[in-house]
């Protein structure tokens, strides 16, 4: 039988960043099972429109789904479709859905943890 491994990763060393200048940035880990972790930081007046759509090809809305944790600040996150804005705060655990944008709402940074199940593969 062959042993199973444990894989350890961490965000200082990862293989991709989105650099949102002033702005933040994330940290994207690509597990061996395809699976992804990110740690996003998004400072005082980030915009998902003005700091994170240009560095995906400007669709609409953000095309992905979000399931993470918030370690600090406060995010208010617009599903476009309807207007309606939720916030998350420190401490919330939350999951987001496709078509939504965001912002920082205060003076605090945000700091969020993100995670990706691998894709399903036909």
């Amino acid at each position: 039988m062959p042993e199973t491994a444990i894989e350890t990763r961490r965000f200082e060393t990862p293989d991709q960043c989105l650099d949102m200048k002033e702005r933040g940035g994330i940290s994207i880990l690509n597990m061996a099972d395809g699976s992804v972790g990110m740690h996003a930081i998004f400072e005082k007046g980030w915009t998902w429109e003005k700091d994170e759509k240009p560095l995906l090809g400007s669709p609409d809305t953000c095309p992905m789904q979000h399931t993470g944790y918030c370690m600090s600040g406060e995010l208010v996150v617009r599903m476009l479709d309807t207007g309606r804005e939720t916030r998350i705060g420190k401490g919330d655990f939350f999951g987001i859905p496709p078509g939504h944008d965001a912002y920082v709402d205060g003076d605090e940074r945000v700091e969020l943890i993100l995670f990706a199940p691998a894709e399903h593969q036909h």
